[in-house]
């Protein structure tokens, strides 16, 4: 047997044993990935061409056990182009550059299109003021790394960059946000050590950003990261609000927070607490509040595509429910000409303006949509609350949206 076929032979038992596709699909790929008769460069092969077909879990699942010949030249067409897969793609790609799907339809199988990769209900329910087929494009390409600086002399971590080799570029649009190739072992350097930089996708560093906070207008501004998790915008906040400023973090998970502690302190951030539980001295006591509302996570698809494969519209109407129940509980958090944010890392209607516009519907008396300070080129959207859809690969971001609403100066004593 050639190396080529034991590597189909193999990738192919692999992907068997890695189903069904759930959301704990990463941490089985790692464990399959541990087994010791794999050195570094066949996990790479195998992570590479697992991760291809759970994106392809749609149009490979059909595919009857004979087919392996066609499973694999599938693989080869669409998998990533690099030392680890040149022997398999050499093996079982079609010798002209055809198209990922073309194996399939050589087979008598119709060729796929991004929308047939997608679940069959996305395109009624995709939100970002772009077609449906461009944004399930973006959510099927393989994702850059994106890093946002928090240092204000960054000299150091260029200069330990370059003595890497590390390529790095910034965004135009927004100078702490600097991207390097997916592969970069950023944590490992010691610039990450030392707090000068986190991981943190552009799309996410976004949501924040379009805001238009600015410290000099209110230096010593209080804010709630409401559902805080590990805390990555939690960090950015207090980068962006100054030292004089307060931000106070919560989350329902403690492991979380003392992660998120452990970050602060390595960023050297004094400025950030976190509070386990909320009391009621904590009514009206925040100049802003974002509600980073858990999701579908269906704007991190390229990041995850295990999500993909396993997201139901079932999962859609929970996510929705449970957003809307986080934004009707924190309004009293807000003091009056305060802000509160409305945040997910997902695309659809459902769980963005929809949840939104309820919002909006529940607490006219009080509340009013704040526009955007920047929109970062993103395409606006047509109707309902004035919110962001930052559209995934505009910027080679990940999918997000973000909602502001400001609660009226005059308003009844909470």
């Amino acid at each position: 047997m050639s190396v080529a076929r034991n590597q189909a032979r193999i990738a192919r038992d692999l992907w068997r044993r890695l189903q069904p596709l759930a959301r704990g699909t990463p941490a089985v790929l790692q464990s399959l990935l541990a087994d010791r008769r794999f050195g570094s460069r066949d996990r790479r092969l195998y992570r590479e061409l697992l991760v291809t077909a759970i994106r392809h879990a749609r149009v490979l699942a059909p595919l009857a056990d004979a087919e392996d010949e066609t499973w694999a030249a599938h693989l080869a067409l669409a998998c990533a182009e690099n030392r680890d897969t040149a022997l398999f793609r050499e093996a079982f790609a079609a010798a002209s550059s055809a198209a990922p799907c073309e194996a399939l339809a050589k087979e008598g199988h119709t060729a796929p299109s991004a929308l047939d990769l997608v679940p069959e209900w996305f395109a009624t329910e995709v939100d970002t003021g772009q077609p449906a087929a461009s944004v399930a494009s973006a959510l099927l390409t393989r994702a850059p790394l994106w890093v946002r600086l928090q240092t204000s002399d960054p000299s150091r971590v260029f200069a330990e960059w370059a003595a890497l080799n590390w390529t790095s570029a910034p965004h135009p649009a927004l100078p702490d946000a600097w991207r390097l190739p997916a592969e970069t072992p950023v944590t490992s350097s010691l610039a990450y050590e030392a707090g000068h930089y986190e991981v943190q996708d552009l799309g996410s560093q976004l949501i924040l950003a379009s805001l238009g906070l600015d410290p000099a207008t209110a230096p010593a501004a209080r804010w709630l990261d409401a559902c805080a998790g590990a805390g990555g915008k939690t960090l950015q906040l207090a980068r962006l609000l100054g030292p004089a400023a307060q931000v106070d973090a919560t989350d329902i998970r403690p492991a979380a927070l003392n992660e998120l502690r452990a970050r602060a302190t390595r960023a050297g951030l004094r400025n950030i607490r976190t509070v386990p539980q909320l009391a009621p001295s904590h009514f009206g006591s925040y100049d802003g509040v974002l509600v980073d509302a858990p999701c579908t996570g269906s704007g991190t698809w390229r990041r995850s595509p295990h999500l993909m494969a396993c997201t139901t519209f079932a999962d859609l109407d929970a996510a929705a429910a449970l957003q809307g129940q986080l934004l009707a509980d924190f309004p009293r958090y807000v003091r009056p000409g305060g802000l509160l944010v409305d945040a997910t890392c997902s695309v659809f209607r459902r769980e963005n303006r929809a949840v939104a516009a309820a919002f909006l519907a529940a607490h006219a008396a009080d509340f009013d949509a704040e526009p955007p300070a920047c929109d970062f080129g993103f395409p606006p959207l047509a109707d309902g609350p004035a919110g962001l859809a930052i559209t995934p690969g505009l910027h080679d971001n990940d999918g997000f949206y973000v909602a502001a609403f400001r609660r009226r100066p005059a308003t009844t004593p909470l």
